[in-house]
């Protein structure tokens, strides 16, 4: 077996994505979303999510395809040059392979190679994207047992260890997330910007802690 990444970074404000946008006042996370992998006559994609629960107001581009018990399927169309986070993604050549939305943020999940590849994709997503982080790392070394990676937490600055401690213990790495960069931001007394360049900066660092272990 082949050693890997599966890699789920959360995309905090992307763009003008129609599934965040709807789960910023959806009640569940939407956790169903398939996309289309040819265009239509017009060059435009479909999307389809699945919304739980009371279907919150959707805006005009995005029609209802059906309800069934508790779950509300809906559709979309969008052009291929539209800003989108999951192409953004792919145009590196690995497919993602899990996405979800809740609180109006994407989570989109893939199979990386290596660490480099990580970062590059995660650069690239934040040179587009506004409030970008890697959730979750796990590693396959190709063989049974675990591979355990020891962070030196001197790495980090007092500051950052503060804001992922904080982070933390708000549930803003829970899933659904417990609190957003907002709340985190103000306990710790920081401007949301601040925090996410704190966020930034200690996750880089310890994933160049990983890549040379």
């Amino acid at each position: 077996m082949a050693s890997g990444l599966r890699v789920e970074v959360v995309v905090g404000t992307p763009g003008d994505c129609p599934v965040a946008a709807v789960s910023a006042d959806a009640e569940t996370p939407i956790t169903s979303v398939s996309r289309a992998s040819i265009p239509d006559s017009s060059g435009r994609v479909a999307e389809e999510f699945t919304v739980e629960g009371t279907a919150p107001p959707t805006p005009e581009e995005i029609d209802e395809v059906g309800a069934y018990d508790v779950r509300t399927v809906y559709r979309f169309r969008r052009s291929r040059d539209r800003r989108c986070v999951c192409e953004r993604i792919e145009s590196f050549g690995y497919p993602v392979s899990e996405i979800h939305a809740v609180d109006g943020a994407l989570h989109a999940s893939f199979h990386a190679p290596d660490l480099e590849t990580v970062r590059e994709i995660v650069t690239a997503l934040r040179e587009r994207f506004s409030n970008v982080r890697l959730r979750k790392l796990t590693r396959s070394d190709g063989c049974a047992g675990t591979d355990l990676v020891l962070v030196d937490r001197g790495r980090l600055t007092a500051r950052q260890r503060e804001v992922l401690r904080t982070a933390y213990e708000l549930g803003y790495f829970d899933h659904p997330k417990g609190t957003n960069a907002g709340d985190v931001a103000d306990e710790l007394g920081i401007s949301p910007s601040t925090f996410s360049e704190h966020l930034a900066a200690a996750q880089r660092k310890i994933l160049d802690a990983i890549s040379t272990s």
